[in-house]
């Protein structure tokens, strides 16, 4: 059983397995960093979808994570913003291979600048930035493919034992994870079953790893904010398709919702390695910006450099508008 299923079941606050184990939680990235290196010490495996950032191998994957987890214990504060973590991660890597390094970087959406200035020191009970309106940031587990309906939505998976997560999930829903542990280790298959169905009725999921580890989580449908994407019967659709494929796939995404639209999917801003999804959509001419809801300037800026481009979906004369497209289809036309 995967180390966050173990600490969910436990009822989400886990403790340092040493005495003087210092990983804490301050902030998005390093949040992140910290949640696997206490991870990486309990179970030696690094995090899924790192070696698709990086050129080495799992083993000397391995050896950053022992390397940075011995200097993250020794430091007298921890890294605390994105910036003082890559600058932790660099000096702590010094000699290792560049791809690597960086690739570790754009793994967790830390800066790849060593030379930038130091953020000024906070607290550490400040809490993350987040943008005027937004209500709420999530951090997901890797974007499955299967989670991907077509270009403007994708379901991403929280964690349960996430600290945001953890106080809020049913015990009806505890009680199944506990009991399908159990009866997958006793082959009983039927009895998995139904606990598994418990879990997905709530909004739930088992996720399980490339090493068969699994983490309990739970199910956010998203709709990415400001943008219309052609839908996978339209011209373009598929290419919108896999084109948000491309950029969220095997990675974790960070999410800030603002609102929750007429179908229940959490409206929001995704980020992938600090990428911002919608920026990238509609440069690449594989959206509309989609004005009736979000009057974000840059998101028209976006639209009219890739229309000018005549990149993506605007290499066609006069692309019909996916509104205007779910409207005549409602209309049974």
């Amino acid at each position: 059983m995967g180390n966050s299923l173990v600490r969910f079941l436990c009822g989400g606050c886990f403790k340092p397995l040493s005495g003087d184990h210092r990983f804490g939680f301050h902030g998005d990235a390093p949040a992140a960093l910290a949640q696997d290196l206490h991870q990486f010490e309990s179970t030696s495996e690094v995090p899924d979808g790192l070696s698709s950032h990086v050129v080495s191998s799992k083993k000397a994957q391995a050896n950053w994570f022992a390397k940075i987890g011995k200097a993250w214990r020794k430091a007298k504060r921890p890294p605390q913003t994105p910036e003082e973590a890559a600058r932790f991660i660099i000096q702590t890597l010094k000699g290792h291979r560049k791809a690597d390094v960086e690739g570790l970087l754009a793994f967790y959406g830390l800066p790849l600048d060593p030379l930038s200035p130091p953020a000024p020191e906070v607290p550490s009970t400040t809490p993350p930035p987040k943008p005027q309106g937004a209500k709420v940031i999530l951090h997901s587990l890797p974007v499955d493919l299967k989670s991907i309906a077509d270009g403007d939505t994708v379901t991403v998976y929280v964690d349960a034992a996430d600290r945001k997560e953890s106080s809020i999930v049913p015990k009806e829903v505890r009680k199944a994870a506990a009991a399908r542990a159990k009866a997958k280790a006793a082959k009983d298959l039927k009895a998995a079953k139904t606990q598994h169905k418990i879990i997905t009725d709530a909004g739930y999921r088992v996720v399980e790893g490339r090493k068969g580890n699994e983490t309990l989580a739970r199910k956010y449908r998203i709709r990415l904010r400001g943008i219309d994407a052609p839908e996978n019967s339209m011209p373009y659709g598929n290419e919108a398709k896999e084109e948000l494929v491309k950029m969220v796939e095997g990675k974790r995404a960070k999410v800030y919702v603002y609102d929750t639209d007429q179908y229940g999917r959490n409206v929001g801003d995704i980020y992938c390695n600090g990428t911002f999804v919608q920026e990238m959509m509609l440069r690449r001419g594989f959206a509309w910006h989609y004005t009736a809801y979000d009057k974000r300037p840059e998101l028209a800026a976006w639209e009219k450099e890739a229309r000018e481009a005549r990149v993506g979906l605007w290499a066609q004369a006069n692309p019909e508008k996916p509104w205007d497209y779910r409207r005549k289809r409602r209309n049974g036309a």
